[in-house]
């Protein structure tokens, strides 16, 4: 079919030559290996009937007509159990939704979203030469939303696997699937964002592919024909596509696939900290090079991080060797790392990089954070520090807190106040200086260079965090 552009029939060989893409010979090979994924799930047989559970919205009308009523739509009425008893309803099979998935191994294994698979009661994969198959779910995983699934056949055309690290923005893709239920539906763009976070443990690529619903588990595409990601979300206010699609990398899909090949299930370390970002304010008030790394605001007590010696206030700037240039890199290389391992650590404290060694545990079940300390104003004499009022912390407040000295704020103004720090709060650290007792922060705040911001290591509740504050000239 020829392009009309400005009056001029442009051939697909005249295409190619302006450097326009021709996918034809990527689909004709990749879309055998790309299935349609339809699930259904058990429901009452009266769910839906527009009662309540367990109610029969016809039930006045059998009254006046008998039990043998048949209402609009043909629908029996009621079996009566023994002595008149209604039984109870029986389930029934109703359709749950659409999705895609493609072959990796030619004995039927096929990659998917989990979310195209999770609760439903039957998964049929059907093939473009329409066979149909039944499949089972091999194993499954929420968090990064990859499910692995498996059909009774053998010789099943498959999808080379590529390599999403060489991905660059500008870069031509497509998508095969099943948008709205269309089997074998084809469309193209280009990589319009990489590293796109949206989540702890994937960064997703971001594309102007046209995906809706029913694309959810298809491939992406390069030009090779090589299977770059799974297209999993859309960005949207209406439902359907809007210019931007999200993909996981085919990369991080397949660490996935290998631990639910062995076990079904997937396995991922933690060590037990909570984390933020690095601000670039905060990176010069703490002598931080680059404003990168993640900043540990709360140590889990007992925990793999306590254990290993890190510390409230630190920025994790390493972990295994790896740089950790975003906050959403270190949960990443946490959960791959198997649990039992240790792994070496630098964190960056008082102006100096510390190494440290962290053995990892299992990532199990959400932990519930420690209640916050209660905000009661002790009885003391206040020091005047940055616009704040600060008193010492009560040494069986310290013990509560598992911290050493510090001093609470009970009255804040000024530089402070705009910086976001609260009444209550408790300042531990300034710059590369433990505070003790509120004269000696009085004087570590008399010594600063007054031209740049001051770090201040803030616990509020059970979170830490460094807050710039700007002295007032």
């Amino acid at each position: 079919m020829a392009l009309l552009l400005g009056g001029l029939h442009v051939t697909p060989a005249q295409a190619r030559n302006a450097g326009l893409p021709d996918f034809t010979a990527i689909v004709e090979k990749s879309e055998p290996a790309v299935v349609n994924i339809r699930t259904t799930a058990k429901v009452s047989s009266r769910a839906g009937s527009g009662g309540a559970p367990g109610q029969d919205p016809y039930e006045l009308f059998r009254h006046f007509f008998g039990p043998d009523f048949v209402p609009p739509g043909g629908r029996q009425g009621p079996q009566q159990g023994p002595r008149g008893r209604r039984a109870e309803p029986e389930e029934r099979s109703v359709p749950r939704g659409v999705g895609s998935g493609f072959f990796i191994s030619e004995d039927g294994h096929l990659l998917t979203n989990h979310h195209v698979v999770a609760d439903a009661t039957d998964i049929f994969v059907t093939l473009t030469d329409g066979r149909e198959f039944k499949a089972k779910v091999v194993g499954s995983d929420q968090r990064t939303d990859v499910a692995l699934l498996k059909i009774d056949a053998k010789g099943m055309a498959t999808l080379p696997i590529g390599n999403a690290k060489t991905l660059k923005k500008g870069q031509w893709v497509l998508a095969i699937g099943s948008p709205f239920g269309l089997e074998s539906t084809v469309t193209s763009g280009i990589i319009s964002a990489l590293g796109r976070e949206t989540g702890d443990y994937l960064p997703f690529i971001q594309t102007d592919v046209a995906v809706n619903p029913g694309n959810s588990g298809g491939p992406l595409l390069n030009l090779e024909g090589q299977v770059v990601g799974i297209n999993a979300q859309i960005v949207s206010r209406s439902g359907g596509f809007m210019g931007i699609s999200l993909a996981i990398p085919i990369d991080e899909a397949m660490q996935v696939v290998d631990q639910l090949k062995a076990s079904g299930r997937v396995t991922r370390g933690r060590i037990g900290v909570q984390i933020g970002e690095v601000s670039k304010d905060v990176a010069q008030a703490i002598g931080l090079p680059k404003a990168e790394g993640a900043l540990v605001s709360g140590v889990e007590p007992d925990g793999p991080a306590e254990k290993g010696g890190i510390l409230p206030g630190d920025v994790i700037l390493k972990f295994d060797g790896k740089t950790i240039t975003r906050m959403s890199d270190l949960p990443r290389l946490v959960g791959q790392t198997k649990p039992g391992s240790v792994s070496p650590v630098e964190v960056w404290r008082k102006g100096k990089t510390v190494k440290l060694n962290v053995t990892v545990t299992e990532l199990k079940a959400e932990r519930t954070a420690e209640a916050p300390a209660p905000k009661d104003k002790p009885a003391t004499a206040q020091t005047e520090v940055l616009g704040m009022s600060v008193v010492p912390v009560a040494a069986d407040a310290q013990k509560k807190l598992r911290i050493k000295g510090g001093v609470q704020v009970t009255s804040v103004s000024g530089p402070a106040a705009t910086a976001g720090i609260a009444e209550g709060d408790i300042i531990l650290a300034a710059n590369d200086s433990d505070i003790t007792s509120p004269e000696q922060f009085a004087k570590v705040i008399a010594g600063v260079d007054k031209s740049r911001p001051v770090g201040l290591m803030v616990r509020t509740g059970d979170q830490t965090r460094w807050v710039a504050v700007t002295p007032a000239k």
